[in-house]
């Protein structure tokens, strides 16, 4: 407010400043345009959002699994990082849509952040109004995804502004910061967190270590000298384990009986749209900042624009009985989520759900670092892959409500026959990456492993999250100690790693603070699913 009233001169200066920044914005926007409008682009995101809806509407997959299944095809298509980031990408923002198919029709989240939709969802089904409930969340998921999409087009680039002022010691705490606030304010377990972080680290020093030039943790296995590739862990983890646990429920799944669910009426009435339009503007705003927290994901996205909406407009008590409200915001919610977690990974380098882990990885495997020179180095990519995520979103919509009926289909595929075809692409996928037998053994006992901490209920995503930092964290670690004569104090002199360790900090305790109570109601919330 000083600046403003500091002279006539003062506002013409600011607001000539704040339009060249727009126009620059625009100009980069349609650069990306021009990338992502080509046969081959427009083609990967229409395979890759018609894939991720496929991979979303099935209970058990979601969009991590989706996007590291597609990791190996992307590779043996022999796609540029723009296109593959594309393909990807829409994978993600589809299987996000696709979630709330089976949450709706069968009551079965599709993943975790579909979950709170199937409070009202699924009361709505029962009701007659199922086609009514999926066309409201299609809207919704739109609704949020452009408003996430917009969000990361503004926000990216002016993080990228600060970040530029990042050196080691800055680097190592945001490191240490994402690890700190990994799972966030819904985290279940810290210790198993912590655990869990601790096992993705001690991975990613495996190999030659690049300083010294002396093995660490290879077991005299020249195999292990060059490290293990964290894509090999990955789809080891996420795909292989998922064909595990099938294998041990292959009984249960066998009794379970599908049954197809009629759809009348797709179109909600346009005074439905209008009502549930404010839910889902506070929804989209709640989600995308939930997303952009380090480690927070969709799921907290969903649960906080629920929560929220209940309490701001269950004046009937009507939510929980097939509120149209409580469809809109937790879609809105998580698909806002979904688009800010890449505000992070793209501006920072560090991921802000399990499957922005997974997008980054895949950057990294092409040699391009995310993270504040990523605008500059490679500006093909981050603006080419924001315009692909509009064009998705239109896409997505138009996919969503036509193609309601084909979709629900999908739900009485038997998965006898899908994870074959999982098997399939990983096990080919891989070897056509590094052409060795020892990386599908590797692939194999990774995902032996995942099945193992699946059922331990230790979490994945900080594995895959310390095998893609580790080193990362290590090599600023070592610049940091080398530039400081091994003086520890470097780490916390500067004003902006202060700022960072006392967010650290605040992310780590709140949760212990205040993320059982939140943990006790998504439990909840889970058994009374179950029972039903």
């Amino acid at each position: 407010y000083y600046l403003l009233f500091i002279s006539q001169h003062t506002r013409f200066i600011v607001s000539k400043r704040s339009i060249w920044v727009l126009m620059e914005t625009i100009n980069f926007l349609f650069d990306g345009f021009s990338v992502a409008f080509t046969v081959q682009n427009i083609t990967l995101a229409l395979i890759g959002c018609f894939l991720g809806t496929v991979f979303g509407a099935l209970p058990g997959l979601g969009p991590a699994n989706g996007v590291a299944i597609l990791i190996p095809i992307s590779f043996s298509l022999g796609l540029d990082a723009a296109s593959s980031m594309i393909l990807l990408t829409s994978v993600y923002y589809g299987a996000m849509y696709g979630g709330r198919i089976s949450s709706i029709l069968i009551n079965i989240p599709g993943d975790e952040p579909a979950l709170m939709t199937t409070l009202d969802g699924y009361p709505m089904t029962l009701k007659g109004r199922a086609g009514e409930a999926l066309t409201l969340t299609g809207i919704a998921s739109f609704f949020g995804a452009i408003v996430a999409t917009i969000g990361l087009m503004i926000l990216a680039p002016q993080l990228v502004k600060i970040a530029l002022l990042f050196g080691p010691a800055e680097y190592f705490a945001l490191f240490v910061m994402a690890f700190a606030t990994l799972g966030g304010v819904s985290s279940n377990n810290k210790a198993k967190t912590i655990l869990a972080s601790a096992l993705g680290l001690a991975i990613s020093t495996i190999g030659v270590d690049g300083q010294t030039g002396v093995p660490r943790l290879s077991f005299g296995n020249v195999h292990f000298y060059d490290g293990i590739d964290f894509l090999v862990v990955i789809v080891g983890m996420f795909a292989v384990s998922e064909i595990f646990i099938f294998i041990e429920n292959k009984e249960i799944d066998a009794k379970t009986e599908k049954k197809s669910v009629i759809i009348n009426k797709i179109i909600p009435k346009f005074k439905t749209i209008i009502k549930t339009f404010p839910a889902m503007v506070r929804g989209s705003l709640l989600g995308f900042f939930a997303g952009i927290l380090p480690g927070a994901g969709a799921s907290l996205g969903s649960f906080i624009a629920y929560t929220f909406e209940k309490k701001v407009s269950n004046k009937d008590d009507t939510f929980g009985k097939g509120d149209e409200r409580g469809v809109a915001a937790p879609e809105a919610g998580n698909n806002a989520a979904a688009g800010g977690a890449l505000v992070p990974m793209l501006s920072l380098g560090v991921p802000g759900s399990g499957t922005t882990a997974v997008l980054l990885a895949m950057l990294m495997t092409m040699n391009i670092t995310p993270g504040p020179l990523l605008f500059k180095n490679n500006p093909d990519v981050v603006w080419g892959l924001i315009a692909a995520l509009f064009f998705a979103n239109f896409i997505l919509l138009i996919l969503n409500i036509p193609m309601v009926r084909m979709f629900t289909r999908i739900l009485l595929l038997p998965p006898k026959y899908l994870m074959p075809i999982v098997a399939m692409i990983s096990f080919v996928g891989i070897y056509g990456i590094s052409g060795s037998s020892f990386d599908l053994l590797l692939m194999i006992f990774f995902g032996l492993f995942g099945w193992l901490l699946r059922k331990l209920n230790i979490p994945l995503v900080p594995v895959i999250m310390g095998s893609i930092l580790g080193n990362l964290m290590e090599t600023n670690l070592r610049r940091a100690m080398t530039i400081s004569d091994g003086n520890w104090m470097y780490l916390f002199e500067s004003n902006l790693a202060i700022i960072i360790w006392l967010i650290t900090i605040v992310g780590f305790v709140l949760p212990l603070i205040f993320g059982k109570k939140i943990t006790e109601q998504i439990e909840k919330f889970k058994k009374n699913k179950s029972k039903i």
